[in-house]
């Protein structure tokens, strides 16, 4: 489990959770709640280089589809088939089962400028 309270948060909520130069990263909490029932989620390919900020892969729900956005910059080094085959996942764990992919960062001190998980309950 990736506890939220150990987890970096973009604004856009995205988390990482950073382990030496790899970054787990899923979504929030809240956002999983606020994009609804998660029916399909199209993650990135296993080596592409992803850039912080940049639309990385998409996750649908029964109402809508949303980009999801990456917190930092690197090589997509796994990637979470488990929430391909049981999109729902990321509903039911989404600081746990429901991850998305890992990034082997290119720039690790990128994670400074992600808000803790304490910045992040307040912005909402």
């Amino acid at each position: 489990m990736y506890e939220q309270e150990k987890c970096k948060f973009a604004k856009t909520h995205e988390w990482a959770f950073i382990e030496g130069e790899t970054a787990v990263v899923g979504i929030s909490d809240h956002a999983q709640h606020e994009i609804s029932d998660i029916v399909f989620v199209e993650l990135p390919q296993k080596g592409a280089q992803v850039k912080a900020g940049e639309r990385c892969c998409v996750i649908e729900s029964v109402k809508s589809a949303s980009d999801i956005f990456s917190p930092v910059s690197g090589e997509v080094v796994e990637v979470n088939e488990a929430v391909t085959a049981d999109p729902a996942l990321v509903n039911r764990e989404p600081h746990a089962g429901g991850w998305l992919f890992k990034i082997k960062m290119s720039d690790p001190k990128e994670a400074d400028s992600l808000l803790s998980f304490e910045a992040y309950k307040a912005s909402l």
